[in-house]
């Protein structure tokens, strides 16, 4: 079996959500590995992360790189810093914000392959005027199996 070399221009591409302050992008596609799995860099500011949710079909690996955040995976919350790692597997509600004073980074490694640059692009549009609707949050949720089931996390 030979290796697969994959780069894509497209891969360069940032994805930046103001509203919950963050930057996206995609290391590896799901399409270099075969649908399998997909790793995205994730620049978090101080304060922000995304609402509490479940995914139906993807675990999600979060290795934080630099800072500390705090996480909640079914109700427990931990605080994680950099090298270490948090699991979220597949139909758990999980949440986690940013608690250093500066940005703080991780890489995500989602599985199976996931198109993170479509869904956080679509999210974009949802977020862009900040608090999204409920309705829109829900309808971009029912389109990537994944549902939104509270607030983003606060201290």
């Amino acid at each position: 079996m030979q290796p697969n070399r994959n780069h894509s221009k497209t891969l360069d591409s940032v994805i930046s959500i103001p509203a919950i302050g963050v930057t996206v992008q995609v290391r590896i596609a799901p399409t270099a590995t075969e649908n399998k799995a997909t790793l995205i860099e994730t620049t978090d500011e101080p304060g922000y992360g995304p609402p509490q949710h479940r995914h139906e079909r993807e675990t999600e690996v979060f290795h934080v790189l630099c800072g500390r955040y705090l996480f909640e995976v079914d109700g427990k919350r931990m605080v994680v810093s950099a090298g270490e790692t948090v699991v979220a597997h597949v139909g758990s509600t999980h949440r986690f914000t940013n608690i250093a004073d500066q940005t703080s980074r991780m890489l995500v490694l989602i599985t199976p392959g996931f198109d993170a640059t479509a869904f956080f692009t679509e999210l974009r549009g949802v977020m862009t005027n900040g608090e999204p609707e409920p309705d829109k949050l829900r309808d971009l949720g029912m389109k990537w199996d994944i549902e939104f089931l509270g607030p983003p996390l606060t201290t």
